[in-house]
């Protein structure tokens, strides 16, 4: 316990320490925009293309595009969309032939 008191108290003693700085700092001057000037300054950018883009060719949907078999419109989930194949038959395991009791 007393390895964390002392601990606490250095901490108190840095926190003292700054807030005592803190009074004693200087106020700062507000700040006011530089004075402007006839030289045309500013920036620009030189690497943008001078002329638009054009515009991008075909229509919606695309002409080599290819609808999907199944549009989900709502909630449902896309194994809903389509029915469950049918389960092929269990093979029925041949029947042995036990010899007969005499």
């Amino acid at each position: 316990m007393v390895i964390f008191g002392a601990l606490h108290l250095v901490a108190l003693a840095f926190g003292v320490v700054l807030f005592m700085m803190f009074l004693r700092s200087d106020t700062t001057t507000q700040w006011r925009p530089p004075e402007e000037d006839d030289g045309g300054g500013g920036g620009g950018n030189d690497r943008l293309p001078s002329t638009p883009k054009p515009k991008p060719t075909g229509g919606i949907p695309l002409p080599d595009a290819e609808q999907a078999d199944a549009r989900l419109r709502g909630h449902e989930k896309l194994r809903d969309s389509r029915p469950r194949p049918l389960r092929r038959p269990a093979e029925t395991p041949p029947r042995r032939r036990t010899p007969a009791r005499s």
